[in-house]
């Protein structure tokens, strides 16, 4: 074994697909790139999600308490990055990358018609968000697109790298 930089740390533990945060203040919609999240817990699904206090998106995401995570697939790939190289206070991410926003229907946040699932979030605890920037969200409606079958999604590994999913293995599991 040799040592290895702690900055780069989150390159090994990636915790899922990138996924696009879209939320909505005094009826303008922002879309932001994430790959900071995590399961909490299957029922009702719970996600943990990091949103720096220097995004546009926190903003919303604190005041009005909701948001959608879209789940793009590889193909989106260019749209994601193009995303998360602009800031919402001065672009309409939207109208700019070519997104296409759909109504929810329980929180103000839109859809986002070109991902492959959408989930519509309310924050549940706000305890760690001062000190870690760490939204807690119950997921309350969940949308996906049938036409888009078995889509691969993106994985950042850092630095503008990202593996797209490879081959699915199924192993015997005694979990649900």
């Amino acid at each position: 074994m040799k040592a290895y930089a702690l900055d780069k740390v989150y390159q090994l533990i990636e915790p899922g697909p990138v996924v696009l945060l879209t939320t909505a203040f005094h009826g303008k919609p922002n879309v932001m790139t994430m790959s900071w999240h995590m399961m909490m817990e299957f029922t009702p699904p719970r996600i943990g999600c990091i949103v720096s206090s220097a995004d546009h998106s926190f903003a919303a995401l604190s005041r009005t308490g909701e948001c959608v995570i879209s789940i793009p697939s590889a193909a989106m790939a260019e749209k994601v990055v193009a995303v998360g190289n602009c800031s919402g206070r001065d672009t309409d991410k939207f109208a700019t990358i070519g997104l296409t926003a759909l109504p929810a229907e329980a929180v103000s946040a839109p859809l986002i018609g070109e991902c492959f699932a959408n989930l519509e979030c309310k924050v549940v605890d706000r305890d760690f968000v001062e000190r870690h920037n760490l939204f807690v969200l119950d997921v309350v409606k969940a949308w996906h697109d049938p036409k888009q079958v078995a889509p691969k999604t993106l994985h950042h590994k850092g630095y503008g790298t990202f593996a797209v999913d490879g081959e699915d293995i199924t192993l015997d599991s005694k979990m649900p």
